[in-house]
């Protein structure tokens, strides 16, 4: 716990000098673009041979799971060798990437809100985020095995990551255009309720997923409460050094 608050004191010192920098950094791209992420990828993120194969591989994790057999099927489905395989030095972890960033970007066009809705920021970010969620229904009895591919060292970093640009895509559909220091506390209090949403999805058993929803209405509450208290700088960094730990076991880890 210690070494994760020393680490978050690190990362928002150097946060609270950048901060001006990013403000106009974001203002510009939104000025520019009529759609905008910063971790959103341009040009598209995966070459053609590795969508096809990739795409093919994620067909067949229903019935295999998020592993070696499911790639070396999905590139015999995509027409080519087994051998082909190789094409991914990550292995399995990049058949998972591809899922979570296909996912990340079908949201744009898989959630939209009319210009004259009334529906208010965090009901948009429920919805996003439920949406996101369900796109792991027919994959759901495999993400365990996921997580705990995501939850090893060497590829703790790029899931991370990931997590994050999810994080700032929701906001960003949503209509958040802030661009002070709550740019950082929301997308990292969001990363946090979705890894945990998504831990729970894994056990519920319930109707279209009824009780996940209800889980991520009370964390989305949660969340909004210590946003609306968290005035100064120690009390953001307790804040975070909670929910990384929270993340992380959720994660398998131990923390």
């Amino acid at each position: 716990m210690a070494m994760i608050q020393s680490s978050s004191i690190s990362v928002l010192r150097s946060s609270r000098h950048h901060i001006t920098a990013k403000c106009s950094y974001v203002s510009h791209l939104l000025s520019r673009r009529s759609y905008f992420s910063v971790h959103h990828p341009y040009p598209p993120p995966f070459p053609p041979a590795h969508e096809k194969i990739l795409s093919c591989a994620l067909d067949r994790v229903p019935q295999y799971g998020f592993t070696e057999e499911a790639l070396k099927l999905g590139s015999r489905d995509a027409g080519y060798l087994d051998v082909s395989v190789q094409l991914f030095p990550r292995g399995v972890f990049d058949l998972i990437n591809y899922h979570l960033v296909s996912q990340r970007l079908a949201l744009k066009d898989g959630v939209q809100f009319p210009e004259n809705t009334h529906q208010g920021l965090t009901s948009k970010v429920r919805t996003l985020v439920m949406s996101r969620l369900r796109a792991n229904r027919d994959i759901i009895h495999q993400w365990q095995g996921a997580l705990g591919h995501m939850s090893l060292l060497e590829n703790i970093p790029a899931s991370l990551r990931e997590l994050n640009a999810l994080s700032d895509e929701i906001w960003y559909l949503a209509g958040d255009t802030t661009v002070d220091f709550s740019w950082y506390t929301k997308r990292a209090s969001l990363a946090a309720v979705y890894a945990s949403s998504e831990v729970f999805m894994t056990t519920d058993t319930s109707a279209d997923y009824a009780a996940t929803e209800e889980f991520l209405s009370r964390r989305l509450q949660d969340a909004r409460a210590v946003g609306s208290t968290v005035g100064g700088l120690g009390q953001y960094i307790g804040f975070w050094a909670g929910s990384s730990v929270g993340l992380a076991r959720s994660w398998g880890l131990k923390v």
